[in-house]
């Protein structure tokens, strides 16, 4: 078992995405950010393992959350650090993971000074003032108490990524990164997140997985005894090929994965003539116009 300081500064290979919140499973809201996360990894290099979409449920949180924790070098979870009150409402997060790991919530100074000087406060709440007592600063600081460890430094606890946010990054256990679902905010700090993993990657360059894609008209039936041969022959050198028929086009698509980009380059022009295709650089770029367009679903 690794130690928090081993998982915070620990080379990483792997990343896990826990999407936390009940309006994702039933539906109301299309949860976009373990996309945009699965992005930023494969860009990176890194090998996103797991993304898990669980409810706002204290005892789901803390299961899913030590798992991940204990079995990939890091966790980002998205969803549930709003203001409303722990135990009546949604926003359980921070105190989730907070007895998950052992951990108290405790106000946390510099958040609170950051969202006083950063946040705006709601057009409803015109009378509102950071000094009066009331409800509504109750649950401003709601979202400043986090789940962080006194006795380690703070910076390595609480992160603050971007400079125009007040919203903080909270590390846990060394290698749990607590993030609000919000997508707009959710993916700017994503994106702040790069600085801080570019030197702890395999690749210290970041130069990320490439992915190659070649068009074929041919349907998929006929062109995966060619796969299989091809992709026993490659797995040795860490490329996964995969097969991706488009329902209602003329042409499939075959793709080559991996991290060596010239020995993917080097087999190309063999794949292009095994599945009679020819390489793309989007999907769909090579697709007939709305005329030509088969009636029927293209046949696996």
């Amino acid at each position: 078992m690794s130690s928090v300081e081993e998982r915070r500064q620990g080379t990483i290979h792997t990343a896990a995405c826990m999407v936390i919140g009940d309006e994702v499973l039933n539906g109301k809201t299309q949860d976009t950010n373990s996309a945009y996360f699965a992005r930023f990894c494969f860009t990176l290099g890194l090998d996103l393992r797991r993304i898990e979409v669980i409810p706002d449920e204290e005892a789901d949180i803390v299961e899913v959350v030590r798992r991940l924790s204990e079995r990939y070098d890091v966790v980002v979870t998205s969803g549930g650090i709003g203001p409303t009150l722990y135990k009546s409402h949604d926003d359980i997060t921070y105190a989730s993971i907070a007895k998950a790991f052992g951990l108290k919530l405790r106000l946390h100074g510099e958040t609170m000074s950051l969202m006083r000087a950063l946040s705006i406060p709601h057009p409803s709440q015109k009378e509102f003032s950071w000094d009066t007592p009331s409800a509504a600063l109750t649950a401003k600081l709601r979202m400043a108490e986090l789940p962080y460890n006194e006795e380690r430094p703070q910076n390595n606890e609480v992160l603050f990524l971007a400079e125009d946010l007040w919203v903080p990054i909270s590390v846990v256990n060394g290698n749990v990164y607590i993030l609000p679902g919000v997508p707009r905010l959710f993916t700017k700090l994503i994106d702040s997140l790069k600085k801080v993993w570019l030197p702890r990657l395999t690749d210290p360059d970041g130069k990320g997985i490439s992915r190659v894609m070649i068009s074929t008209p041919l349907a998929e039936s006929q062109v995966a005894s060619y796969l299989t041969d091809l992709a026993s022959r490659v797995e040795s050198r860490g490329v996964k090929v995969g097969s991706y028929p488009r329902w209602g086009r003329r042409n499939n698509t075959v793709t080559l994965v991996g991290r060596d980009r010239a020995f993917i380059d080097s087999l190309v022009a063999e794949v292009e003539k095994g599945v009679e295709g020819i390489r793309i650089s989007e999907e769909g770029e090579d697709d007939s116009s709305s005329e030509d367009k088969p009636k029927q679903p293209a046949s696996r």
